[in-house]
């Protein structure tokens, strides 16, 4: 009571202050002070401690009452000193001086639009602000966009960010110093106002003593009051810190989750306010709490002035931020007061203090000074330098601060370093001045300390926190990136020795990684445990742009490239030093060949696949032969140096173990070997692993003697036994041990063959081969689209990305693919052009083996369907570089052909299991490769003398001992018509045709000196056209053989016939019997079909067989018989609603018989169609309701449907629902002359009315009367329904009165035959609706699923008083009666506007069958009152669009003449005027066009009802779209076309009827609560969408959290049925729901969609369905990019744009009340779906 008091006191006090206190008078107060510190502490100290922090709330910021109080006793004085002069009037003249700024700098808010120009951009991090990228060249080049993540600014204006277009239209080129703009005392002030204030500021935030101020700042006078205050960390959840505030301080979970909710924001947040005990209580708690599986939760306890002044702190920054933002020069002096030195010297300046103090700051501290340094430093190019050193001079420390800190890198000053380091220019400043490059290098290698006895890195059994701190390390690769990411145009010495020191640095860093996690194979058992392998490839992953950047770096100089590449090579030589294990070396022979390696088996000792060293130094031996460097200077390379076989060595283990893997050796290594080769030939680490391993081995393979190097790659497959033997095949057989041991070989066999395809075939790299970065895109893609066609996305994914995250994709792909546009669904295609097929290598390396069978299978069939063979021929390969240029010796090498020998030599003899049909594809691959290289050096000679490659003779020739095969080429003969090579019988064919062809072409070539092309193909065109021609005989032969066996088979079926003609002429003349009776009916109804009224046409006499889905047995559908019904589901809904302002009713009260016109809230009823015994479906049900029940004991997980709510899925096709339809039987037709006429029927109808009151008033009175009253009334017959149906009928009302009120069931309720009627009217109008709105006919276009449910439903409706009480069902008629006919018994009628004329007449309809329970005799009566009610309700439905009418005047050309329409509209209007006060309207014509539009959709439901009421047939005119709807409308609803008719012919009956009980018209009182509802009503629509969806995240950016006193919402979330924006999947904005919390966007669904909601998550660019608290599932989003793809989480960043088309798929969707069915659907289909706690969406 005191604190409240002593608060109070305070308050009056400031009030009085603020009263007498001048701002200006303080400022020239403090100006004349000879110490302006002291004078300004001293106010801060009297003032600071009274404003802020006065009672619990304090310490995350006050009211409105502390903005006023700071604004006016604290800011505003230093305004006036600063300026000079009032402070808006100061402020606005310095904006007006002050030159527009030279970039932009526009800080981006979490979830803004950022664009990036992919074409002119120096790097990804240089991005654009919305408006900067809108007034700038970019935005017609090709741009990426994403959402920012918060905290970078705009680079607009940064010359060194883009390569052209730097400046938008408002930031251009300023070359003056801003400071020499300002008044010089103004400069003066500003310097020493902004030392102090800066000061004041770092001093506060930066102090650590929990009760004592810095000197001059004490307080007057210090009570006992302390905060405690709570502070953020990244390591404890929401729940945890919920959890231990309740137990602390005792408060609800509400203000809990509020407490967690600040913290988490704001970074601390005071949870108790008291004495300095009491606040220590809570403390303890906290600590206690917290501490036991982690450390505690940081908690301090602060005394309130310390507080109040580190709060006037941020104001102060924030105050600075916002002054500099007027005026270059003010930003430029507070950037020289942060840089200047303290008396301390080095890092005294008071950015250093801050940077340095940054990991002891809470989160939102350092949030606002990050931001003053972004608006200040980084701003200012000059100092933005300064700023750089000062950073990279304390960048060591600062990152070990953010490692050891636990906030995300977001909330930590080391982010600043993509701001800096990007910047091309000062990145090599600080790498020249401060040695940066070394220094992140270091920095990074020494925070991973754990290393194996080698020196290598060691990831295993990392603990928790380990693996915490090297994810922070990781952030220094990205460092790194940004320094490198731009290549140097110029170098200078100093920048080559420090890049060259920086690579010493580096290559450390390699060889700690050079052999790491080592692998050795298990046998015998599986291994226990699996090793870690994930960190390695991690930090592999990361540093594969930083590998391939420097090789960049290093190609663009010559001294740099020569220095490295002996650098790499030194430190490779260091890897090597222990290579042979002191193993003895061994001696290999095979083909006359010897040489001398050492012993080593892959599948026994140690093996890695971790060579960074080797892979770099291939990448760089590349280099030299792209800028021919080895060729140039020779001498300054240390190339007589390589040993070639140790070069290939560790290579070529790593791609022995691929190949073992694959032949399943090593499988009891576990997933972890496994996922390790996956990685290896992944598209995000190949480029630096397994394509440099191949080079590699091209390297070596180029510098040693092909048959040495193949020797040694068959020793280390351990294959050399088995082609080394004088009999291969004995060898090979007397080996055998096992089926497993020949399938392994057979696998190593093809794996070696593929290796040697890629060491010769793989040219298309720059440097290996003679060719472009272009053609090797190209490339990849060719052989991407030859699997199938694809999309952009998946084309992107399958090729590398660069530094600057690009493929090249684009400038390639249209040259070599067609691009075909999406439908609806799916997604653009590229397919190969034909032309390109011919590049297609069936052993392209990237292949999986999975793509490869695909990609064969693709090709063959394609070459099938043109017409071709199917061999697979190798590709035309490109020249190999100088270099390079002896791999192609390894196709014609002696132990390669010795090896095909063997191969194809099995192949002849296929009698046992040692080779495979894939081995000896890939030797006629190489056979093939090798003739196209001979084919090649012939076509480009001049000479035969000049062709150094002689494959075809080396083939001719017998093998040598100790071989005693044939030839190559006599075994391909032999080969070519083998029965079981019938596949490659083409292949083998093709390469003998090109051993002839290169035969012909060297006979000519001796012959003449000059060969042309053209020649040279001859021979093997004259082939190809014979075999053409061989094939087209074939195909006409196989033509006229199919000929004759359709002639034949028609031959026997002409004699069937003529044996069995009495059967079949009995057939045709049951046929031509049942069209003529089609045909009559036919013409019946064009005679005129009516559907209602004593003439209807009737379909009732027909019988109805239909089949259950279950026990598969016919019935007919029979009222006494079992009943049959039909699977459904009913939702409420909103789809139609004209007012969605309308809060849902109260369901204990509301009064269901009279729907409101805006139809807010409706009951809708679907079914898929499939029908069962109601026996049937109630064991089917039975049966599910006892699994779910032993489910939930399993395991207590969501389904897809609930069943404690009645909910299953259709045993056919599992549509979600949630009751059964009983079918009932058509009603039957019975026509009648006698129609009494409407004055006879309204007096029997009021006769009838008045006998019930009197029967209703008896029972109240003695309850056994009413039986005999309702006896004379009515004439009672037995129950028309069997007691199955009869249960049925009430299962069904039970369903739409429980889900349409949302209440439990209860049969005695009156309200429960109305939600039946209710159900089936709003039904019928959203079919109707949804008819018009897809321009389709009323009948005939209607799914079977939707017309059985109307008709079920119709005649559910006139039956469903049945189940209910007769007394029930008369009330309602007789106040639905006497809303048309006014009855002075009846009270609470509605106004006639609040009513819903469609609802009334299906109410009216059903009902009147209870009171005319009758037998077959009085069906005509019932028909005549049905077209009397709808007479009635149709001249009233005329009277509500009348009164509601707009009557503005239109300006159209009208006829002179009035029709009758027109004068009898005029009449009616005039009528209604003599009653209410209606404005004056001189057209009937505009009348007439209002009344027409406004009444066609009630005409079209009533259509609709009376056809599935009465099984009447569809007149062909409503069958179909197109004119003359309303007349045929008319005809078959028995009105006359002109519907005023039916008013003027009845007016004298109807006049009293209208004017008896005004108030039916007396409408303003519904006006002023609701809008009139108009006519006709349009149909709902979801919102409009902009085209750009930036526009969409814009919008999404600026929203901020309605509870979070304006904080940015981390997920906003767009309502797509009424366009509110929400604060999804967050605590703050959970609200409680029927006792539950949930989510913005499921507490949304019930207010706007009735408990069913489509969202768009902006940020995730996904559509979002709920349905209720436990149903969601996620939708394709209507937003494409170019490529005809959605985005769905903006990876791609492609910009994207609306398609209608999808989005009406959606509007549809929802339209249709398909929603739910889609979300079980995607359920089902996914259960991951189900596990989604979707109500806190």
């Amino acid at each position: 009571m005191a604190a409240a008091e002593s608060d109070r006191d305070l308050s009056s006090a400031l009030c009085s202050e603020f009263l007498n206190f001048s701002a200006k008078d303080t400022a020239a107060r403090w100006q004349q002070a000879p110490e302006l510190q002291a004078e300004l502490y001293q106010h801060l100290a009297v003032y600071v401690p009274r404003i802020f922090c006065l009672g619990p709330s304090g310490g995350g910021g006050g009211g409105q009452r502390e903005e006023l109080a700071c604004q006016l006793l604290l800011l505003a004085p230093l305004e006036w000193l600063l300026l000079g002069a009032e402070p808006s009037a100061g402020l606005a003249q310095l904006q007006e001086n002050n030159q527009p700024s030279l970039l932009c700098g526009h800080v981006f808010k979490v979830g803004e639009p950022t664009y990036s120009c992919r074409e002119c951009a120096a790097d990804p991090t240089c991005v654009l602000c919305m408006q900067c990228f809108l007034g700038s060249v970019h935005k017609e080049h090709r741009y990426r966009m994403t959402t920012s993540g918060g905290g970078g600014f705009c680079d607009c204006g940064d010359t060194e960010a883009w390569k052209k277009g730097p400046y938008c239209h408002k930031h251009d080129l300023s070359l003056q110093d801003p400071v020499a703009q300002l008044p010089a005392d103004m400069v003066v002030r500003s310097y020493s106002i902004f030392s102090i204030i800066l000061k004041y500021a770092v001093d506060m935030l930066t102090w650590e003593q929990e009760d004592q101020l810095p000197a001059g700042l004490e307080p007057p006078e210090k009570g006992d009051t302390y905060y405690c205050m709570l502070f953020n960390d990244e390591v404890h959840t929401y729940e945890q810190v919920i959890y231990t505030l309740q137990k602390a301080v005792n408060c609800s979970q509400k203000e809990a989750v509020s407490f967690a909710t600040t913290v988490d924001r704001d970074g601390r947040k005071s949870v108790r306010f008291g004495d300095f005990q009491f606040c220590e209580q809570a403390k303890s708690v906290i600590v206690r709490n917290t501490s036991r599986q982690s450390k505690p939760l940081r908690v301090q306890v602060m005394h309130s002035s310390v507080v109040a002044h580190q709060c006037f702190a941020l104001k102060a920054l924030g105050w600075l931020g916002q002054i500099i933002q007027y005026s270059d020069g003010l930003r430029r002096v507070l950037c020289q007061v942060g840089l200047q030195k303290g008396p301390e010297g080095e890092n005294s300046s008071l950015v250093d203090t801050l940077m340095l103090c940054d990991s002891k700051m809470w989160k939102g501290a350092r949030n606002v000074y990050h931001q003053l340094l972004m608006n200040s430093l980084l701003m200012d190019l000059k100092y933005k330098k300064l700023f750089a050193i000062q950073f990279a001079k304390n960048y060591e420390r600062l990152q070990s601060d953010y490692v050891k800190d636990d906030h995300d890198r977001e909330f930590s000053i080391t982010d600043l370093s993509v701001q800096m380091f990007t910047v091309p220019s000062l990145a090599r400043m600080l790498m020249v001045e401060e040695n940066l490059m070394t220094t992140i290098i270091r920095t990074f290698v020494d925070h991973l300390r754990h290393r194996d006895l080698q020196g290598r890195f060691q990831f295993d059994r990392y603990t928790a926190q380990q693996a915490f701190k090297f994810r922070r390390v990781q952030s220094l690769i990205g460092d790194l990136k940004y320094v490198l990411i731009s290549r140097p145009a110029e170098w200078s010495e100093q920048l080559r020795e420090k890049f060259l020191e920086g690579l010493d640095a580096f290559l450390e860093l390699l060889k700690c990684m050079q052999g790491m996690d080592p692998v050795v194979r298990q046998v015998g058992q599986h291994i226990e445990m699996e090793p870690e392998w994930e960190a390695a490839f991690t930090l592999q992953m990361k540093l594969t742009h930083i590998i391939s950047m420097i090789q960049e770096w290093c190609a663009t100089d010559e001294c740099v490239l020569i220095e490295a590449y002996k650098k790499c090579l030194c430190a490779l030589g260091q890897c090597h030093s222990g290579l042979p294990d002191g193993e003895q070396p061994i001696s290999l022979s095979l083909a006359g060949h010897s040489v001398e390696t050492f012993r080593y088996q892959v599948s026994q000792d140690k093996v890695s696949i971790h060579l960074p060293v080797c892979r770099l130094l291939a990448g760089l031996h590349v280099l030299l032969s792209k800028t021919e460097l080895a060729s140039r200077f020779p001498e300054q390379l240390p190339l007589g140096e390589l040993s070639p076989p140790l070069l290939i060595e560790l290579p070529l283990r790593c791609l022995v173990l691929c190949a073992q893997v694959h032949a399943g050796m090593w499988r009891r290594n576990g997933f972890s070997l496994i996922n390790q080769i996956y990685y290896y030939h992944n598209v995000k680490c190949r480029v630096e692993m397994f394509d440099k391993d191949v080079i590699m081995l091209q390297a070596g393979a180029s510098m040693m003697d092909p048959n040495h190097f193949l020797m040694i790659v068959l020793s280390r497959f351990e294959l050399f036994h088995i082609f080394s033997s004088a009999d291969c095949r004995k060898r090979y057989r007397d080996d055998e041990i096992t089926c497993d041991v020949v399938q392994q070989n057979n696998t190593l066999i093809e794996e070696m063959l593929h290796l040697i395809i890629m060491v010769v075939g793989e040219r298309f790299v720059a440097g290996v081969g003679q060719v472009e970065p272009f053609d090797e895109v190209r490339r990849e893609i060719i052989h991407q689209l030859s699997i199938r066609p694809m999309a952009h996305s998946e084309l992107v994914k399958a090729l590398p990305e660069n530094e600057n995250k690009e493929t090249g994709l684009e400038r390639v792909i249209d040259s070599v693919a067609s691009f075909r546009k999406p439908g609806v669904t799916g997604r653009g295609l590229y397919e190969l052009r034909a032309e390109w097929t011919k590049h297609f290598n069936l052993y392209f390396h990237h292949y999986s083996r999975a793509d490869q069978s695909k990609a064969e299978e693709a090709q063959r069939k394609l070459r099938r369907q043109n017409g071709d063979d199917s061999a697979l021929p190798p590709p035309a390969l490109p020249p190999l570089c100088p270099l390079f240029a002896s791999l192609v010796n390894l196709l014609q090498c002696d132990v390669l052909l010795a090896v095909e020998g063997a191969v194809l030599q099995w192949a002849v003899e296929p009698s046992g299991g040692g080779w495979t049909e894939s081995m000896l594809q890939r030797v006629l691959h190489l056979v093939g490769m090798a003739l196209l290289e001979e084919q090649q050096q012939l076509e480009n000679s001049s000479g035969d003398d000049d062709v150094t490659f002689n494959y075809t003779s080396k083939i001719t020739r017998p093998g040598e001992a100790p071989s005693t095969s044939g030839s190559v080429l006599a075994l391909l003969e032999s080969l070519q018509n083998a029965p079981h090579l019938e596949v490659h019988k083409d292949m083998i064919t093709w390469i003998l045709k090109m051993v002839a062809n290169i035969k012909t072409m060297r006979e000519r070539s001796s012959c003449s000196s000059t060969v042309s092309t053209s020649q040279g193909q001859g021979p093997e065109e004259t082939v190809r056209d014979k075999d053409k021609a061989e094939r087209k005989r074939k195909a006409e032969m196989a033509r006229l053989r199919r000929e004759k066996i359709m002639a034949q088979m028609s031959e026997m079926q002409k004699h069937f016939i003529n044996e069995n003609k009495e059967l079949f002429q009995q057939s045709l003349e049951e046929l031509e019997a049942s069209t003529s009776a089609l045909i009559s009916s036919l013409t019946v109804s064009r005679a005129a079909v009516v559907c209602v009224g004593p003439r209807r046409s009737g379909g009732g006499d027909r019988r109805q067989l239909v089949t259950c889905i279950l026990c598969q047995e016919e019935q007919e559908v029979r009222g006494q018989g079992r009943a049959m019904v039909l699977a459904a589901f009913v939702q409420r809904s909103t789809v139609l609603s004209k007012n969605r302002g309308r809060a849902p009713p109260n369901p204990e009260h509301h009064d269901a018989l009279f729907m409101h016109p805006d139809l807010a809230f409706g009951t809708h009823t679907a079914s898929c169609g499939h029908i069962m015994h109601a026996t049937c479906w109630q064991r089917y049900f039975e049966a599910v309701q006892l699994k779910e029940q032993r489910r939930q004991q399993r395991l207590r997980v969501h389904t897809s449907y609930d069943v404690e709510n009645g909910e299953f899925l259709c045993p056919l096709c599992e549509c979600l629902s949630n009751t059964v339809i009983p079918l009932l039987p058509h009603t039957h037709t019975l026509h009648s002359a006698d129609h009494p006429s409407l004055e006879a029927w309204l007096q029997s109808t009021n006769q009838q009315i008045a006998a019930l009151h009197a029967a209703h008033r008896k029972s109240d009175e003695k309850p056994c009367v009413c039986v005999c009253v309702c006896v004379c009334v009515c004439v009672c017959v037995r129950n028309p329904f069997s007691s199955s149906v009869r249960e049925m009928i009430t299962t069904f009302s039970t369903a739409t009165y429980k889900v349409g009120l949302k209440l439990n069931p209860n049969e005695q309720d009156p309200r429960v035959p109305v939600m039946s009627w209710a159900s089936c009217a709003y039904t019928m109008q959203a079919i109707e609706r949804l008819l018009v709105d897809e321009d389709k006919p009323l009948f005939g276009s209607l799914p079977c699923r939707q017309d059985d449910c109307l008709s079920s439903l119709a005649r559910f409706g006139s039956a469903c008083w049945t189940a209910a009480p007769p007394s029930t069902t008369h009330t309602h008629f007789i106040r639905l009666f006497a809303a048309l006919v006014p009855d002075s018994q009846v009270e609470n009628t509605p106004c006639i506007l609040d009513v819903d004329m469609f609802h009334l007449l299906v109410y009216s309809v059903l009902a009147y069958n209870s009171v005319h329970c009758l037998d077959q005799s009085g069906r005509a009566v019932v028909d005549s009152a049905h077209l009397h009610l709808l007479h009635l309700i149709t001249v009233a439905h005329l009277v509500q669009i009348l009164l509601t009418s707009t009557t503005e005047e239109v300006s159209m050309d009208q006829d002179s003449g009035g029709s009758e329409e027109e004068e009898l509209t005029c009449l009616l209007y005039n009528t209604l005027r003599k009653h209410l006060v209606l404005p004056e309207v001189s057209s009937g014509w505009h009348l007439w066009r209002c009344v027409k539009a406004g009444v066609l959709p009630f005409l079209r439901a009533a259509a609709l009802f009376f056809h599935h009421l009465n099984s009447a047939p569809p007149p062909a005119e409503l069958q179909v779209a197109g004119p003359g709807q309303w007349e045929a409308l008319c005809s078959y609803l028995s009105l006359p076309c002109n519907l005023l008719q039916l008013y003027q012919s009845k007016h004298t009956l109807l006049e009293p009827l209208k004017t008896s009980k005004p108030h039916h018209f007396l409408f303003p009182v519904s006006c002023f609560l609701f809008p009139v509802c108009r006519f006709p009503r349009e149909s709902n629509r979801l919102i409009d969408l902009p085209d750009d969806y930036s526009a969409l995240i814009n919008q999404a950016s600026s929203f901020t959290c309605p509870r979070s006193g304006g904080d940015k919402s981390r997920a906003p979330t767009l309502c797509l049925v009424c366009g509110c924006m929400l604060c999804s999947q967050s605590y703050c904005c959970q609200t409680e729901l029927d006792g539950e919390d949930v989510g913005a966007c499921t507490a949304h669904t019930f207010t706007c969609g009735a408990g069913l909601g489509i969202f768009l998550r902006v940020r995730e660019s996904q559509v979002l369905f709920l349905a209720g608290k436990t149903k969601g599932c996620f939708y394709p989003p209507p937003y494409l990019d170019d490529y005809g793809e959605t985005d769905q989480g903006l990876r791609r960043g492609n910009p994207l744009h609306l398609c209608p088309e999808r989005y009406r798929k959606i509007q549809r969707l929802w339209r249709q009340h398909g929603v739910t069915e889609e979300i079980g659907h995607a359920q089902e289909a996914n259960q991951t779906l189900v596990g989604i706690d979707w109500q806190h969406l």
